[in-house]
């Protein structure tokens, strides 16, 4: 059964996808290209990015990660999703 969910999750969810995609694309290019400043630079800038959206995300939908790597706050909230499959 699908859950409802508001239209900001699935914004979150659409930048964290493109982040990751350029953090990707910069840790491929960052393996033939390891003295380029401006791409570790670039690196540098979408993984506080990343970090920024997760912890919004975080604070306003409940984790993205498992074992130990989101806040469990003071409460255990993983199982409550929705789950990425169900929306």
């Amino acid at each position: 059964m699908e859950k409802t969910v508001p239209k900001e999750y699935h914004q979150y969810m659409q930048e964290l996808q493109a982040v990751d995609f350029v953090l990707v694309e910069l840790t491929l290019y960052l393996d033939t290209h390891p003295d380029d400043q401006q791409a570790l630079a670039q690196f540098q800038q979408f993984q506080r990015r990343k970090q920024a959206l997760m912890q919004q995300f975080e604070a306003n939908f409940g984790p993205l990660q498992e074992f130990g790597n989101s806040p469990a706050g003071n409460r255990w909230a993983w199982a409550e999703g929705p789950w990425p499959w169900q929306v």
